[in-house]
Parts: C-alpha cells; sequence; structure tokens
C-alpha cells in the first residue's frame, strides 16, 4: 500500500526515504526541545502493525496542529504526550523525565498530563451510549491535541486496518465519536487526509 510520510529536517529521514523512494512532504516544524526529546525517544522505530515511522504520528499531528491554529504550548505537549499517555510509560518515563530541563515547563507538562487523563477515559474498548459520556478538557491546547491525535489515527486506521482489523467496526465508530465530540467536521477529516495521504 502506498502512504506519504510527513517529516521535517530535525528528523534526518528525508535521505533515507529519498534512496527508497519513499512518497514524503517535508515541512518546516519549527524544533523545539520537546520534538527533539520525543525524536530521540523514538528513533527509528516503526509501529508494529502498519511498519509506518513512530514519528510520523508526530510530525502529522504537528501538521494538524498548525492547521487549526493551535499553540505552541498545544505543539510542544503534544510532542510529548506519547512518553505520558500509557501507565506503563508514565511509570517509566516519570523519573527520567523530572530529571532533565527539557520537560520542566509546568504548562507543557500540565497539558501532556491533562491529554492522558482526558484521552485514557475513552478508550476504543469502552462502551458509550453517546459521545454525551465523552468527558473533554477544559484547556483548549489538550482538545486541539485530541484533535490532531484523532485525526491522525483514524487516517492511519482507514489506510492500514480498516476492514482487516478484528475490531474495524468498533474502531472506525471509535474515531467518529471522539471526532464528533471535538466539533471535527467530516469535510475537515477529509481536508486534512487529503493533505496526509
Amino acid at each position: 500500500m502506498k502512504h506519504k510520510i510527513v517529516t521535517s529536517g530535525i528528523c534526518n529521514l528525508e535521505e533515507y526515504l529519498k534512496t527508497k523512494d519513499i512518497d514524503h512532504i517535508v515541512i518546516d516544524l519549527n524544533p523545539t526541545i520537546e520534538y527533539q526529546v520525543i525524536s530521540d525517544y523514538y528513533g527509528g522505530n516503526v509501529t508494529k502493525r502498519s511498519g509506518v515511522y513512530l514519528m510520523n504520528h508526530i510530525d502529522e499531528g504537528l501538521c494538524i496542529l498548525e492547521e487549526i491554529g493551535a499553540s505552541n504550548i498545544a505543539k510542544r505537549s503534544y510532542c510529548v504526550h506519547p512518553i505520558f499517555q500509557s501507565d506503563e510509560t508514565l511509570s517509566e518515563n516519570f523519573s527520567y523525565n523530572m530529571t532533565i530541563a527539557p520537560l520542566r515547563d509546568p504548562l507543557v507538562l500540565i497539558a501532556a498530563i491533562e491529554y492522558r487523563s482526558v484521552a485514557n477515559e475513552y478508550l476504543s474498548t469502552r462502551k458509550i451510549k453517546s459521545i454525551d459520556d465523552i468527558r473533554l478538557s477544559p484547556l483548549k491546547d489538550v482538545n486541539d491535541m485530541l484533535i490532531a491525535d484523532k485525526i491522525q489515527n483514524r487516517k492511519d486506521f482507514e489506510l492500514y486496518h480498516m476492514g482487516v482489523h478484528p475490531r474495524s467496526l468498533d474502531l472506525d465508530q471509535y474515531f467518529k465519536h471522539w471526532l464528533e465530540k471535538l466539533g471535527v467536521s467530516e469535510e475537515f477529516y477529509q481536508h486534512m487526509k487529503s493533505i496526509l495521504s
């Protein structure tokens, strides 16, 4: 399956992508300390199922955040949200990340932890009666991060897993629930998908 990679110069992936003739876009992501932290954390690792670079999730999410006019705090927090996302990564990274200067910005840390709290309340395995059961954050930055995450995840799901994943119908509905709750129209989702695909 053909797919387009979104990357930035700081990732140092462009030359590799060119030599492998992989379709890609290079965008200026205004490198931040948080971007460097997640780039170091992910390295050149890829997803288990689709084989896409883990940094692609960050790069595409930042592209979406730029498109919706999100703040720098939202962008910086989005970069580091994966290192706090699950209980396992929070436990593994808590001491490490509290000792390095780059992640000592309290606004970035608060947004990343609030993102974790809100996102983890509605995972794809939770059954809901209506989108009113989904709690959003009182912080716009966190809701913007959720918009970026759910658009990016839905796009990847549709490209790599729709129809082949055993829970395809549930996952399709899950992403649509999130985007509806976040006020993201199908038209805007398709617009972003066309940019990223």
